[in-house]
């Protein structure tokens, strides 16, 4: 992937797209974890739009790029880009977090087959990440394995042996990003348990490790090109971002972890400052 030929407008129009509606998902659940599922779409979609192989056509294509969002309680920026990709239809987009539905309030794949593993308890993503990039080294595939960790997720102990096991093992096909929007669910980071210099952590680990500006286009795409030419030890992306993204009154706003707007002003004024639905 050349960062210099990807349409950078059309993938920010993608991710408004996204996000309106993860705000129209939530607000129809009327509960839900919006401000890490909007601080995380610019990454995940330039990930689904510009970086990882795939096919919506074939959706367990053996060498398909894996991605696992290990923050699964941030589902809605899953399941929005999974539905503008055409894995699922809009539809069932307003059906999260009901009973029987695939769109559970965690990624499910007992009930939704698309997902590469269920996530939700903490912690356990890059495990799981790690066993797919083995996999696919065992196969000689060219697929590889990005996994999007929360950065309150980073508290968790499972994290750190994982963070030495992969590198341990030269796993060039794996690349793991921090969304590392500095709030989790009742307080900052820094004040449940400080991570920083979280970025010199992984390079002490031995990962390649870039820091970003996880809303730069630029950035996020010629981070992960640098991944993708190191061949002999994993890729961690230190991606710095905003929770709330795009919506003023929710950005860096505790109470937006896992409330979601409930007044119709609210829900409109959200929609507005998103943008248009215009096609990408």
């Amino acid at each position: 992937m050349d960062p210099k030929a990807v349409d950078i407008r059309a993938l920010q129009t993608q991710a408004r797209r996204i996000r309106r509606l993860v705000i129209e998902m939530l607000t129809a659940a009327g509960s839900g974890h919006p401000g890490g599922s909007l601080s995380a779409a610019d990454i995940v979609t330039c990930l689904y739009f510009a970086v990882m192989r795939h096919r919506p056509s074939e959706p367990l294509w053996e060498d398909r790029d894996r991605f696992i969002l290990s923050k699964g309680h941030a589902c809605p920026v899953l399941y929005a880009t999974l539905a503008e990709a055409g894995y699922i239809t809009h539809d069932l987009l307003t059906s999260l977090r009901r009973f029987g539905s695939p769109l559970q309030g965690h990624p499910d794949r007992r009930k939704l087959g698309l997902v590469e593993a269920s996530t939700g308890s903490l912690g356990i993503g890059l495990s799981m990440g790690i066993g797919l990039a083995l996999a696919a080294r065992l196969r000689a595939s060219p697929s590889r394995t990005y996994i999007l960790l929360g950065d309150g997720e980073c508290e968790e102990g499972q994290i750190w042996e994982a963070a030495m096991y992969a590198p341990h093992v030269k796993l060039g096909n794996l690349c793991a990003i921090v969304d590392y929007n500095r709030l989790q669910l009742d307080a900052s980071v820094e004040e449940i348990t400080d991570l920083e210099p979280l970025a010199d952590k992984w390079r002490a680990f031995k990962w390649n490790t870039i820091e970003i500006d996880g809303h730069n286009y630029e950035q996020i795409l010629r981070a992960f090109a640098d991944a993708a030419r190191v061949q002999d030890r994993p890729t961690m992306i230190v991606a710095s971002t905003v929770k709330g993204k795009g919506v003023s009154y929710m950005e860096n706003q505790l109470k937006y972890h896992g409330s979601v707007p409930d007044k119709p002003e609210e829900i409109a004024r959200a929609l507005q400052e998103i943008g248009p639905e215009v096609k990408p």
